[in-house]
C-alpha cells in the first residue's frame, strides 16, 4: 500500500518545502604548513602533510 494524502498539498507548499535543499559553500582553512586552503581533515596537497606530519612526499 501506498501512501494516500487526505487533502491535495499546494505548490506554494510543496515547493517551500524543497527551498531548503541548497548547496553550501566549502569550509575551507589553511593548512598549518604551506598556508594552502584546504578542507578541514584533509590531507593538504601542496605539502602532502595532515595533522601536522607529513604523509606524502610531494616533488616540486
Amino acid at each position: 500500500m501506498s501512501i494516500c494524502p487526505k487533502n491535495k498539498s499546494s505548490k506554494a507548499r510543496r515547493d517551500s518545502r524543497r527551498a531548503n535543499w541548497k548547496i553550501s559553500a566549502p569550509n575551507l582553512v589553511k593548512s598549518r604548513k604551506s598556508g594552502a586552503l584546504v578542507m578541514p581533515h584533509m590531507l593538504c596537497k601542496s605539502c602532502g602533510s595532515y595533522n601536522k606530519r607529513e604523509i606524502v612526499k610531494v616533488e616540486d
